[in-house]
């Protein structure tokens, strides 16, 4: 009897032991642009308030730390959190993705990593990016984190209690994959994902599994700022919030114990793939993964086709089957779509370097350092590549030797767009307000566009301009068309009319400009009135939209794509929709057509692919 109860203490010690009793802070949404004093006096008295809160073991950091993804702000809020006295674990928010000259490797040069992986008193915390990275869309998590993910809980097992952090909320709308990832962490012992991004508390359900998002650092329009008190009992998870200098309020309270959520997935909504059956005259003639994320389009040259991934790989596919010819690495992520001409294939990488390669065999010709990432997209003319890149440079390179043909150093931002080559001019958005045209031969300024709010945010910089009849046509995050003079750099027309954002076609015969909107409908305007002048607007039905994918016109049809894995073909005279096709629910790139038949795509869920379209049988059955 004495061994058996002997026995018991051991075990229940053991349990006792295993048990979490432990309080930890949240912090999320803190938005710091360096030298802009009041976000920075929050973020301080958080870390004050916490080092003096007895009982907290660590601070959980959620993303959205600044305002421009910039590096010499993310060294203010570590700066910030370092004066902590306890472990901090950090993951990037959208504003550290979106917006980022360092092409979001900057964040984890500063704080180590874009993930996290820790234990706490017996309870695992898994914290992990979900996009998007450099263009305006839906979050989305990458392959490489969903596997990474796996790994991690696959080596816990089925038993250990696990809380997940991502920036986004992982629900549709927010996240396009939100699915995968529920779908990956269901079979574990999930008992909550927290967030932020709305700058409120919000009670959620994941398809299922519990989740919360937490307040902002920022005090808003309250006289102080806070963040959340989170204290995890053996039976329960307790989010407060704990404005500076005040008592907590509780927000949400969530089991330890016991099944929290179904384990089966059926009843959630998924992505609806319809649209293929309603259009089955489109085919992809070959579809290829390639386990990373893709921000670029592709390129096409001699029967192959190019495309960069988060890996810092520019792969080479045969056009015909999709079959992978070879396969180059860089240092790191490329995000720019390269471009190939003459045997040669050019594109910038995150690395500092932009690179030519032998376009058959992949083999490296040439390579140019530059002091910053290389963001921008490659156009190819007349044996001159023209990239921008992120060190305040915008370069045109001798396609064949790389040696540069000329350098502009007065760019005040960083570069993501695919320059315009236009009636001897090369003309470019930045992310510093202006719109610049460069002479093609020398480089030397001709003008410098600014129109709208005063804003970064606003500027026409991820817009690939287009030109025609004297004018230069771009739109931008303002939600405004513009045309602007070619030869002086005046405003022609703006019209806020249609609401489109960051996207422009230019028609075959120079006549027409195309635009998406943000809601359905794709529109379409004259080039060559002096005035705004809207010929057509087709409802295309493909809800809200934010991306920076541009309408492409071919052999008279308009190719167009979204944010959420839809691809579509317009009757470039009418708008009439001609046929749609779904791939994925992630951010398509700008179309690459090769005829209206034939038309090459790619997509951050990191598929590259060949659609084909028989206009043939082209009703909807």
């Amino acid at each position: 009897m004495k061994r058996f109860l002997l026995s018991l203490s051991l075990l229940l010690l053991v349990i006792g032991s295993q048990a979490a009793d432990f309080k930890f802070a949240f912090l999320t949404d803190i938005h710091i642009t360096a030298g802009d004093s009041l976000p920075c006096n929050d973020l301080a008295r958080s870390v004050d308030q916490i080092n003096a809160t007895p009982g907290i073991d660590f601070a959980i950091v959620s993303g959205d730390i600044t305002n421009l993804g910039d590096r010499r702000s993310m060294e203010v809020v570590k700066s910030l959190l370092d004066r902590l006295e306890v472990p901090y674990y950090i993951v990037p928010g959208n504003h550290e993705t979106k917006w980022s000259e360092s092409g979001v490797t900057d964040f984890a040069r500063i704080f180590g990593s874009e993930r996290f992986r820790f234990e706490h008193d017996g309870v695992l915390f898994l914290g992990m990016n979900s996009g998007p990275i450099i263009r305006m869309a839906d979050g989305h998590v990458a392959p490489q984190d969903i596997d990474w993910l796996k790994r991690e809980l696959s080596a816990a097992g089925p038993e250990k209690p696990v809380i997940i952090v991502t920036h986004y909320p992982l629900q549709p709308g927010d996240v396009d994959n939100w699915y995968d990832v529920t779908d990956a962490i269901r079979p574990y012992n999930i008992r909550l994902v927290m967030g932020g991004h709305y700058h409120q508390y919000l009670n959620l359900k994941y398809d299922g599994i519990p989740g919360i998002l937490c307040r902002s650092n920022l005090r808003d329009k309250a006289p102080v700022g806070g963040y959340s008190l989170c204290e995890v009992t053996p039976d329960s998870i307790l989010i407060y919030e704990q404005q500076i200098g005040r008592e907590p309020v509780r927000r949400g309270g969530y089991t330890m114990t016991g099944p929290n959520f179904d384990k089966s997935n059926a009843g959630y909504p998924r992505p609806d793939y319809s649209v293929n059956l309603e259009y089955p005259q489109v085919k992809e003639q070959w579809l290829v993964k390639c386990g990373y994320e893709i921000f670029s389009s592709p390129a096409c040259w001699d029967r192959k086709v190019y495309v960069g991934d988060d890996s810092g790989t520019l792969a080479c596919y045969a056009l015909a089957d999709g079959k992978e010819l070879w396969r180059f690495k860089s240092g790191m992520r490329i995000v720019g779509t390269p471009a190939a001409d003459d045997n040669v294939v050019v594109f910038g990488s995150a690395d500092m370097c932009i690179y030519g390669l032998d376009a058959t065999t992949g083999r490296l010709l040439w390579k140019v350092q530059t002091d910053a990432p290389v963001l921008g997209a490659v156009t190819l003319h007349k044996g001159v590549a023209y990239i921008g890149g992120s060190d305040h440079c915008f370069r045109a390179i001798d396609l064949h030797s790389g040696q540069a043909v000329w350098t502009y150093e007065g760019v005040a931002g960083y570069i993501e767009t695919k320059p315009l080559v236009y009636d001897g001019l090369v003309i470019f958005g930045a992310w510093d307000k202006n719109l610049y045209a460069l002479d093609l031969k020398t480089g030397r300024e001709v003008w410098k566009w600014r129109d709208g709010k005063p804003g970064k945010f606003y500027s026409a910089a991820a817009v690939w301009p287009v030109g025609a009849h004297g004018k230069v046509f771009v739109a931008d995050p303002e939600r405004v068309l513009s045309a602007i003079d070619l030869r002086t750099g005046a405003t022609v027309w703006r019209t806020k009319e249609s609401m489109v954002r960051e996207t422009i076609g230019l028609s075959e015969d120079n006549r027409r400009i195309y635009s998406k909107t943000m809601n359905d409908s794709v529109v379409c305007y004259s080039a060559t009135a002096d005035h705004p002048q809207k010929l057509w607007a087709s409802n295309v039905g493909f809800g809200y939209e934010h991306a920076p994918s541009m309408p492409v016109e071919k052999e008279g049809v308009v190719f167009g794509s979204t944010k959420n894995g839809l691809m579509f073909g317009l009757d470039a005279r009418t708008g009439r929709v001609l046929w749609k096709h779904k791939v994925g629910n992630s951010l398509i790139s700008t179309l690459v057509p090769l005829s209206k038949e034939h038309c090459l795509f790619s997509a951050t869920g990191g598929e590259i692919g060949l659609l084909v379209i028989d206009y043939k049988t082209n009703k909807q059955k």
